[in-house]
C-alpha cells in the first residue's frame, strides 16, 4: 500500500499558485472565481493530507462566507474523512471538492492539471 505524506515539488508550487489566485478573487470579491481556484486546488492537492485537508477548510470558510448552509455541512464531513483517505492514496481523482458533488465520484482532470500529475 502507497502512503502519501508530502506533494512533490512542482504539484506544491501549482497548488500554491491557486491559493494566490483564489486569495486575490476573494480580495477582489470574484466569488465565482475564488471558487474556481479553490476547486483547482482541490484536485491538484487531493492525493495528499495537508493539501486536501487544507483545501477543504478553505471551502468551509467559503461556505460560511456565502452563508451556504449544505457547504457548510458538507464540508465539515470532508474534513473527517478527507485527510486520512489521501494518506492511503484512495481518493476519487479529479473530484473538485465541493458539496455539489458526491465526495467519492471521479471527475474529469482538467489537462493543464492532469499534464502536472503525471510528470515524475
Amino acid at each position: 500500500m502507497k502512503f502519501n505524506t508530502k506533494i512533490p515539488k512542482h504539484l506544491k508550487q501549482a497548488y500554491n499558485e491557486e491559493l494566490k489566485q483564489y486569495s486575490f478573487c476573494i480580495e477582489n470579491k470574484q466569488f465565482g472565481n475564488a471558487w474556481f481556484h479553490l476547486e483547482r486546488s482541490h484536485i491538484i492537492g487531493q492525493s495528499y493530507p495537508v493539501e486536501h485537508t487544507y483545501s477543504h477548510w478553505l471551502m468551509l470558510k467559503f461556505g460560511f462566507r456565502q452563508k451556504d448552509t449544505k457547504e457548510v455541512l458538507g464540508q465539515m464531513i470532508r474534513l473527517i474523512v478527507g485527510g486520512w483517505k489521501s494518506f492511503i492514496n484512495h481518493v476519487p481523482l479529479g473530484n473538485t471538492g465541493g458539496a455539489n458533488v458526491p465526495p467519492l465520484k471521479r471527475m474529469p482532470i482538467p489537462n493543464d492539471i492532469e499534464k502536472l500529475l503525471y510528470i515524475e
